[in-house]
């Protein structure tokens, strides 16, 4: 039978994908990659890639955007990232607490989603 295997890439969509570099590289630190299709900013993500994308649907229609889906990043430092993230005035939804994940945290970004940010043990 057909199954699906599992994430491979995860993509949100926001009217100012200048705004969306800046804010995903240059506050919270992810690598832009090397090549991203017209109207998207693909970030070189491991081991699932991440992009920001010109709308597809009017985002004008909702006011909580991925109500209901979960978007974790691992991170190096949850509470390091937490502390730098309030530095920049992003708003934070809750303080980072263990969890079965590890210490987590999550932060609203300029476009309105939930991302939570999550430590990865050292492998």
């Amino acid at each position: 039978m057909p199954h699906l295997i599992g994430p491979d890439f995860i993509g949100i969509q926001a009217e100012d994908l200048e705004a969306a570099r800046k804010f995903y590289a240059d506050v919270v630190g992810l690598k832009v990659a090397a090549k991203s299709p017209p109207g998207a900013v693909v970030f070189d993500t491991k081991p699932i890639p991440f992009a920001v994308r010109i709308p597809v649907v009017d985002l004008g229609d909702t006011d909580k955007l991925g109500e209901g889906i979960a978007i974790w990043f691992g991170c190096d430092d949850a509470d390091a990232l937490h502390d730098h993230l309030i530095e920049q005035s992003v708003p934070i939804l809750f303080a980072p607490k263990d969890g079965p994940f590890g210490r987590y945290f999550a932060f609203r970004d300029p476009f309105g989603y939930a991302i939570t940010a999550h430590t990865v043990a050292p492998s």
